[in-house]
């Protein structure tokens, strides 16, 4: 079974010291492809250093909302982001949006940054990544504002049937990670809306490690339970869903065959 790895984030501190063997982990287990994502400019600069010496990794540049706060605002930093951007190794803008559950950034900040992100994957023809955590309205609001031109992914989806339906009517992707494998995850029908062609799959490594795995460190390897969870919830063949979600993978931020 041959599968990408939407997001994971390969720069995280708890990969320092063995990133190479959890790559080399991921290519054995049949995962050929990892998208390393960006929470910060500075991070970008290391996914990209990745992405360099390794042509089964890619890299986004963003600014996650808990960095929104810390970095200076997009009209100080949006320039640098845009030169991060334009790296032949990047593939998205991201990770941006809204996590009004820990507000470790101003409210107002995450929502300049996001709108700020909307806008440069537009100007850049980018694809976004985009975090929703309890912020389903104002994401659903500022993703219809950002117009049709703005192709994007609900990572690690978590949000309610209202902004679902807001992200596929506007021909968004939704990324599922881990927590459909935990034993309390109740969404099952959320995961049966999403159309084959608009569904991917990630780890969110080093976090939410899915069950048999749970409360260790996440790893792209790991991403095949995901993908066999989520065939069993939706009643599919494991490899025609494994061959939809990597083909929707390759097509959304452009990757080669």
């Amino acid at each position: 079974m041959d599968l990408i790895d939407s997001h994971a984030h390969l720069t995280d501190e708890q990969f320092a010291g063995d990133v190479d063997a959890v790559i080399a982990r991921a290519g054995e287990a049949g995962v050929f492809r990892i998208i390393t994502v960006a929470t910060n400019p500075d991070d970008a600069r290391a996914a990209i250093a990745l992405a360099e010496r390794y042509p089964q990794i890619y890299a986004t540049a963003g600014v996650h909302p808990h960095a929104a706060g810390s970095v200076a605002p997009p009209a100080e930093m949006l320039d640098e982001l845009r030169r991060l951007a334009a790296h032949p190794r990047v593939v998205a803008i991201g990770e941006a949006g809204l996590d009004f559950h820990y507000d470790f950034s101003p409210r107002d900040r995450q929502i300049e940054w996001f709108c700020s992100q909307l806008e440069l994957a537009v100007e850049l023809r980018l694809p976004i990544v985009v975090h929703a955590r309890n912020a389903d309205d104002d994401v659903a609001t500022l993703l219809r504002e950002a117009g049709p031109e703005c192709r994007g992914v609900l990572h690690c989806f978590s949000s309610g049937p209202g902004l679902l339906e807001t992200a596929l009517e506007l021909g968004w992707m939704i990324s599922f990670a881990g927590m459909v494998t935990f034993n309390r995850y109740e969404d099952e029908e959320l995961v049966r809306a999403v159309p084959l062609d608009r569904l991917m799959v990630e780890t969110d490594s080093p976090y939410l490690a899915p069950v048999p795995h749970r409360g260790k460190r996440n790893e792209p390897a790991f991403v095949i339970r995901t993908a066999l969870r989520l065939a069993e919830l939706r009643g599919e063949d494991p490899a025609e869903l494994a061959r939809a979600t990597t083909a929707n993978a390759r097509a959304f931020f452009g990757l080669s065959a």
